[in-house]
C-alpha cells in the first residue's frame, strides 16, 4: 500500500507539471505565430516576454538535430525515475519532489515530441535561451536533487563523525574498566 501511495504522489506532482506545461504550450500555439512575441507591458519586453519558438533539440535550444535521441532519453529517464522513486526513503521529501518535477518535465516535452515532432518553447528572459515550463521543472528538479544529495551527504558525514566519537568514548570506558585499580 505504501508503494501505491508513493506512486500516487509522484504521478500527482508530475501530472500537475505536465498539465501546466501542456496548457501553456497550447495557449502559445493557439495565440502566437511561430516567432511572434507578446509582452503584457512594453517596458517589460526587453527583460521578459512570451515568444512562440519551435525546438527540435534539448532544453534551451541545445543540440537542435537530436530530436529522436532526446525522445529516447526522455523515455529512459522516465522509466528510471519510476523504478528508483519508491526506493527513496519517504523522509527524503526534497529528493522525491525533485524526481517528480523531473518526471513531469520529461513527460511534458516527450508529449510534444511524440505529438508535434518538436517542443514548443515560449519563455524568454533577457538574452537567456527560450524555454518552457517542462524545461524549468527539469532544471529546478535537478538543482533540488543536487542540493538534497549534498545536504544528505553532509548529514551522513556529520553522523559518521559523531558515531566515531561515541565509539571512541566507549572504547576508552572499556579500557578504564579493564585496567587494574592502581
Amino acid at each position: 500500500m505504501a508503494k501505491v501511495r508513493d506512486y500516487l504522489v509522484l504521478l500527482g506532482i508530475a501530472g500537475l507539471v505536465i498539465a501546466l506545461d501542456q496548457w501553456a504550450k497550447y495557449l502559445v500555439r493557439l495565440n502566437l505565430e511561430t516567432g511572434e512575441t507578446w509582452s503584457p507591458f512594453e517596458w517589460l519586453s526587453p527583460y521578459a516576454r512570451i515568444i512562440h519558438w519551435k525546438n527540435t533539440g534539448a532544453a534551451f535550444g541545445l543540440f537542435q538535430s537530436g530530436g529522436l535521441l532526446f525522445t529516447v532519453i526522455a523515455i529512459l529517464v522516465s522509466i528510471a525515475i519510476l523504478y528508483y522513486y519508491p526506493r527513496v526513503p519517504s523522509s527524503q521529501v526534497a529528493l522525491r519532489f525533485a524526481l517528480a518535477l523531473q518526471l513531469g518535465g520529461a513527460g511534458g516535452n516527450l508529449i510534444d515530441r511524440l505529438i508535434h515532432g518538436i517542443v514548443t518553447d515560449f519563455i524568454s528572459v533577457g538574452s537567456f535561451p527560450v524555454f518552457n515550463v517542462a524545461d524549468a521543472c527539469i532544471s529546478i528538479g535537478t538543482a533540488i536533487l543536487i542540493a538534497a544529495m549534498w545536504v544528505e551527504e553532509r548529514r551522513a558525514r556529520v553522523q559518521g563523525v559523531e558515531d566515531l566519537a561515541v565509539g571512541m568514548g566507549d572504547e576508552e570506558e572499556a579500557k578504564e574498566r579493564e585496567s587494574p585499580a592502581g
